[in-house]
């Protein structure tokens, strides 16, 4: 399931400052009685899901990707306890210098929003880098923190994966979270499919600058970014980093 955004629907609503002015409001609906609209939201993402996926057999998995809604992930594992949960993490720095060449003009995610763009309603990475680097780099600590939140708090099977281990050992990494997951796999099957998705295999004119392919290069964000862009991303992030990252604190 690609990006339902229904991570973004609550969690914008929810965590950005609507819940702390209006928690203690005695009819606030996403206030008291927590428990009736945590169980709204288990309803509607259920029922969203199988109308989507009618063919999903009863015990298959459906495997939901939500980088956008990031920001709801709470309120989602609160309301889904018995699922499982994967938090893909990538080095901030990176995660910056990619959306900045994607959202410069001629990149890929400028040419999907230049309507946006052209309304004023946001702004271009060409139009001032700094601020986009450093306005990124709190998007990034906003959505990656609440993952890391709904990591911490959830109770039922669940696993860490970094990018870089991904690019490092792909086959390795995949075999890792598959088994953390308690999901039987066939390894023949993985391998194919590692095989078939690989950097390498990627078209060459589907791959490069501005494109949605762009580098697949953890620590490519030194050629990407200024000092100062840097300098503005890590103070950011510092505290997220020193914790999914720990070995790059020391």
């Amino acid at each position: 399931m690609g990006e339902p955004w229904v991570g973004a629907l609550f969690g914008n609503y929810y965590y950005r400052g609507v819940a702390e002015r209006k928690h203690k409001a005695p009819h606030f609906i996403m206030g008291r009685h927590r428990e009736t609209w945590i169980g709204s939201i288990r309803n509607f993402v259920l029922d969203g899901a199988r109308a989507i996926f009618p063919a999903l057999p009863q015990d298959g998995y459906l495997i939901i990707k939500e980088p956008n809604g990031s920001i709801g992930a709470p309120l989602l594992m609160e309301a889904l306890p018995e699922s499982r949960m994967i938090l893909l993490a990538r080095d901030p720095r990176d995660v910056v210098a990619s959306s900045m060449d994607a959202r410069s003009e001629g990149g890929w995610n400028y040419k999907n929003n230049r309507s946006m763009y052209l309304e004023g309603r946001k702004k271009s990475s060409s139009d001032n880098p700094d601020a986009f680097a450093e306005g990124r780099a709190k998007r990034y600590l906003e959505g990656m923190g609440k993952a890391k939140e709904a990591y911490d708090a959830h109770q039922g099977r669940k696993v860490l994966i970094k990018y870089e281990e991904l690019r490092a050992d792909t086959l390795g990494t995949m075999k890792r979270m598959y088994s953390t997951l308690g999901i039987r796999v066939d390894e023949q099957e993985l391998a194919r499919v590692v095989e078939k998705h690989s950097w390498e295999n990627i078209p060459e004119d589907k791959k490069g600058e501005g494109k949605f392919y762009r580098k697949a290069s953890p620590g490519g964000w030194r050629e990407d970014l200024t000092p100062e862009q840097a300098e503005a991303v890590e103070r950011v992030t510092a505290l997220l980093v020193k914790e999914l990252y720990p070995e790059k604190v020391g």
